[in-house]
């Protein structure tokens, strides 16, 4: 008989439903029925892509995993939602940066609120979007260059501009953790370019905030945080403020690193995202 897992091949799947049946210790535990989309695993709604560049002379492969609208034509454009991943989901497999938002995206209800493209470029095991350590409580100055894994997502994020129906005037970034450092760094690299930013527990360099006055943000941190301060976000909002700007922040009572599943979870949080739009020229 075969294991469960054998019958999550997405080419195996049709609209039919299905049933399968585990035995444990002897006795045979029924199901209930199944959807072939229950069965799938996140990744099996994720097409794979690539880019490369060189690092020091050496040409290098980063690999990204794309969810396109449930439906997509060339007549009608979607939003194209960047996220950036935690340090737990680094490394070369293409599939571990899937948890949290980008699994959450799949759900039926929230692909239907919400059709758009979401890119989710993978960080370099032992790399980072912005090499900066996450635990101190006050910022470094930026550096001149993104990192070459940041770079590799932004070659992504334009790679998916050329190829597929994007409103340009939708693209949305997001990030947590290291994701939240890389989300900042990257917004203030070119805040042009995007229609709002959701960074979450995370950092960035308050010398640069006046680059993203015009930018719609809310940003998230938990006030019990032990893994990157608090301090790291109050210290961007605070700074876009006093340079005449006006973002959101939402600092949570008692949560602990944990702040991503309470802003990606609010359908409040993800209407206000997909709401915003680039302003005109």
């Amino acid at each position: 008989m075969p294991e469960p897992s054998a019958l999550r091949g997405a080419g195996a799947l049709s609209a039919a439903r299905t049933v399968f049946f585990v035995i444990v210790a002897g006795n045979v535990a029924w199901h209930p029925l199944l959807t072939a989309e229950e069965i799938m695993q996140p990744k099996d709604f994720y097409d794979a892509g690539e880019v490369s560049l060189e690092q020091d002379g050496r040409p290098l492969t980063f690999r990204y995993r794309l969810l396109r609208p449930p439906e997509t034509s060339n007549a009608e454009r979607h939003p194209l939602v960047v996220y950036l991943h935690g340090a737990g989901e680094r490394g070369d497999d293409n599939a571990r940066q899937l948890k949290y938002l980008p699994t959450w995206m799949i759900e039926k209800e929230v692909r239907q609120r919400h059709p758009c493209f979401l890119l989710v470029p993978q960080c370099r095991q032992d790399e980072r979007w912005v090499d900066v350590s996450w635990a101190d409580s006050k910022s470094t100055p930026a550096a001149n260059e993104p990192t070459t894994d940041l770079a590799a997502a932004i070659l992504a994020m334009e790679q998916v501009l050329r190829r597929e129906p994007v409103d340009p005037d939708r693209v949305l970034l997001t990030g947590l953790s290291m994701g939240g450092y890389g989300a900042w760094d990257l917004a203030t690299r070119m805040p042009e370019r995007f229609a709002a930013l959701l960074p979450i527990c995370g950092g960035g360099d308050e010398r640069l905030a006046a680059k993203l006055v015009e930018l719609p943000i809310w940003a998230f941190h938990g006030d019990a945080d032990t893994a990157v301060p608090v301090e790291r976000s109050r210290a961007m909002i605070e700074a876009i403020s006093a340079a005449g700007g006006s973002p959101r922040y939402s600092e949570l009572p008692g949560v602990g690193h944990d702040a991503w599943t309470t802003a990606y979870r609010d359908p409040e949080v993800l209407d206000w995202f997909f709401a915003q739009r680039r302003k005109g020229d």
